[in-house]
């Protein structure tokens, strides 16, 4: 029984017995049948005269409402009963001790607007031109973790764009990129430690490249062969690593999240020193998982970060046409969890956002809500053309005036710490390094047949022997529809 009823009950009970012990004699009373009886009274006892009724008196029940003006005995005592009831006085006024805190009467009725006055304001660190903001309080990094951040941006920039043209050249057969997003994947990646457990969405292979997915490793998974962990079942850029704590991607919208929470609150119950992170775009605030995550998260009080990567479009669905709330961050308010908006483009004020976030759910045992206000400079995948929703000049501005590669860097040579011979030299070798990658990936043997019936079941089913065999047959009847390198 919930604490609030029980202790409803047991007023009831206390109120019942008063009224019994001051009731007339037993030669006075009349048997009457048991009547109706409200929550706001205690129930009839048979051979009593009834209680009562609603508006005879005295109906009050553990949400009445009373207001004594003296300091006699008689308005004492009510009083007492009043705070047995769960009524306390607040300025003077009437509030209800109801689950979840108290709450105040008010004579004047009003409606909450649909909306705030103003828009919650977004945490920035760099502006516009690379330079800190006066008055800006972030987390400090040292000049290691600068380079290695800007590294990592510029070799998922890098990987996006060559495995985006493989896939226009045939070599493979989808891919998503990264490409405005770069500062939200690896910033956030950064702020982590390889104990806590990411389950992302599918826009977020920075977060594996910053935990030591090597370029080699991604060729593997992109061609699906023998050396991809997901022997070759899942579509290009559904990343996983048990190694890295990295859930593997799952292409229905927003299930990561729920899972998500069971995961955090298992590391609370073991009390490790970790946290679980879960990535969703705008378009997964729309979903059922969402919401359901994060009532959850928040009940539980599970240390989950839920990072939501506000890019403006859902595919071709603008924010607009998807909800009508302020963003995202909002509604981590309406579920009682802490949230902040940040600027996406700004890694800095990304990293220090995660970092202060994962601080707070593990030592404090909560659930926080990021909300990354950034674009998505790219295509949804290779399978879209954004061009055909949206204008060519926003893209433009936002790939050129708002690059977050490209901000941060002017923070990070401000400090002296990189120049131009460097970054010619980087790029070069991380395009020399995947195209290579690409080379080894496409000559690398596809799984053996038989692999897509194995890992589910210990023993296999004799009904996948059955379909196992049907599908060997098939492919020895018409061998010129299937591929040549996938070894029967």
């Amino acid at each position: 029984m919930a604490p609030w009823l029980a202790r409803a009950s047991s007023q009831l009970a206390r109120r019942a017995a008063r009224r019994l012990l001051s009731a007339p004699p037993p030669s006075q009373h009349r048997l009457c049948p048991p009547g109706p009886w409200l929550l706001s009274s205690a129930p009839p006892v048979l051979g009593t005269s009834p209680l009562p009724a609603a508006g005879s008196g005295d109906s009050r029940g553990f949400c009445s409402v009373r207001r004594f003006t003296g300091e006699s005995s008689a308005a004492a005592a009510a009083a007492v009963e009043e705070a047995e009831n769960g009524l306390v006085a607040v300025g003077g006024d009437q509030a209800v001790d109801f689950p979840g805190g108290k709450v105040s009467f008010v004579a004047e009725m009003n409606f909450l607007p649909e909306s705030q006055k103003e828009r919650i304001n977004c945490y920035r660190v760099l502006d516009d031109d690379g330079r800190t903001i006066s008055g800006s309080r972030f987390q400090e990094v040292s000049k290691e973790l600068a380079l290695k951040m800007y590294s990592e941006m510029v070799t998922l920039q890098v990987m996006d764009t060559i495995f985006f043209e493989a896939q226009r050249q045939g070599r493979i057969s989808f891919y998503i990129t990264s490409h405005g997003e770069e500062a939200i994947n690896i910033a956030s990646a950064a702020a982590l430690t390889i104990d806590d457990i990411v389950l992302p969405q599918y826009r977020e292979p920075g977060v594996l490249l910053w935990r030591g997915f090597t370029l080699q490793e991604f060729a593997n998974q992109c061609f699906g062969n023998k050396l991809d962990n997901g022997k070759g079942r899942q579509m290009p850029i559904h990343y996983g690593s048990n190694r890295l704590n990295y859930f593997t991607v799952s292409s229905p919208i927003a299930t990561q999240l729920p899972h998500a929470v069971g995961a955090a609150y298992s590391l609370k119950m073991d009390k490790k020193d970790a946290c679980a992170v879960t990535y969703v775009g705008d378009g997964g605030t729309s979903e059922g998982d969402f919401h359901a995550a994060l009532n959850f998260a928040a009940v539980m009080e599970a240390p989950v970060i839920f990072f939501c990567r506000n890019n403006g479009w859902a595919i071709s669905t603008p924010t607009s046409e998807q909800f009508r709330s302020d963003g995202a961050v909002i509604r981590g308010q309406a579920y009682g969890m802490r949230s902040i908006r940040v600027d996406g483009n700004d890694a800095l004020a990304v990293y220090t956002a995660v970092h202060a976030a994962r601080e707070m759910a593990i030592k404090e045992g909560r659930p926080i809500l990021v909300e990354a206000l950034t674009y998505r400079v790219g295509h949804h995948s290779t399978s879209d053309d954004s061009t055909k929703y949206r204008p060519v000049d926003e893209i433009e501005h936002w790939r050129t005036a708002r690059d977050p590669i490209s901000r941060y860097r002017k923070w990070v040579q401000g400090n002296g710490w990189w120049c131009d011979a460097d970054e010619s030299e980087l790029r070069n070798n991380v395009r020399q390094e995947l195209l290579k990658a690409i080379q080894v990936a496409e000559r690398m043997p596809k799984p053996p047949l038989a692999e897509l019936f194995t890992d589910v079941y210990d023993e296999i089913p004799s009904n996948l022997r059955e379909q196992e065999r049907l599908l060997r047959d098939t492919i020895k009847k018409h061998p010129a529809d299937y591929p040549a390198d996938v070894h029967i």
